[in-house]
């Protein structure tokens, strides 16, 4: 065999040796993706995690890996904790989120667990940006509606009771109308924008879930911190807290029209407290 044919004989060996390492290695990465689909569903997240990172490592463009690995990730996120580990995890998790979201902007899975990671380690202001980038792929999601509205609520009543225990004042949801107004007018300044913010998203969310119990209760509290915000008008603080308690009674109703509901089989077979058939 003459040089030149030895040398594309190698050439054809070698790209035939790499194709087949390739496809090995594309076949490792599944069967570690399945591995950790496996252990993840066993809520064994840190051997998932292990798996995953082995399949995305073998297979960088292996289709999920990279979701699977961000989300099990996640599930490692103790939510409230702010010790170092638990928040460079979350940043591990949402930087690999990011990497899909480079891909695809507009998926919608990873926007909603990038929020729902900042919500857990109480970065709200995050939380609320990402959900609104939720919003604008789906503006009909009543979750990423309902969440916004409860950050508003949360720092609301945050800086509620950072004015008013101070003051002595125990909060009474109904205005606070014992309070000085010196307090009332700086929980105004404070809260007028989030409640208004508040009230726009919850809305949304019950308007896109007829059902949506949740959000009809943080409609109620979420009116109580209005009253506050009207505490100049007291016909607009007395409107506001019957609204508060209107939302309280929906609130109520439906989540009992829900339990029953849920607990309901196929063709009016009904299930007891124990899920047991009668």
């Amino acid at each position: 065999m003459s040089g030149p044919a030895r040398i594309t004989a190698l050439a054809v060996a070698l790209a035939g040796m790499v194709l087949s390492m390739s496809g090995c290695s594309k076949l490792q990465a599944r069967d570690q993706l399945n591995k950790g689909v496996d252990a993840y569903k066993s809520a064994r997240y840190e051997e998932a995690i292990g798996h995953f990172q082995k399949a995305t490592q073998l297979d960088p463009n292996l289709p999920m890996a990279k979701t699977y690995l961000a989300t099990a990730l996640a599930q490692n996120v103790v939510p409230g904790l702010d010790t170092p580990e638990n928040l460079q995890t979350a940043q591990q998790s949402i930087s690999i989120f990011q990497e899909v979201l480079d891909k695809d902007p507009k998926d919608v899975n990873s926007l909603k667990q990038v929020a729902g990671i900042y919500f857990s380690i109480k970065k709200y202001p995050e939380a609320k940006e990402w959900q609104k980038r939720v919003l604008a792929v789906d503006p009909k999601d009543p979750e990423a509606a309902y969440t916004i509205g409860v950050i508003d609520w949360t720092l609301a009543h945050v800086n509620a009771l950072k004015e008013l225990v101070p003051a002595g004042i125990n909060d009474d949801g109904e205005g606070n109308v014992k309070a000085p107004k010196k307090v009332l007018q700086t929980l105004k300044d404070e809260n007028a924008g989030l409640v208004e913010e508040g009230l726009q998203y919850l809305n949304q969310a019950v308007a896109n879930r007829a059902n949506y119990d949740d959000a009809m209760q943080y409609l109620n509290l979420i009116y109580r911190r209005k009253a506050d915000v009207d505490y100049a008008d007291p016909a607009a603080v007395k409107e506001d807290v019957a609204s508060a308690k209107e939302w309280t009674t929906k609130a109520m109703g439906t989540r009992k029209a829900n339990e029953e509901k849920k607990n309901k089989g196929p063709g009016g077979i009904t299930l007891d407290s124990s899920g047991n058939l009668k």
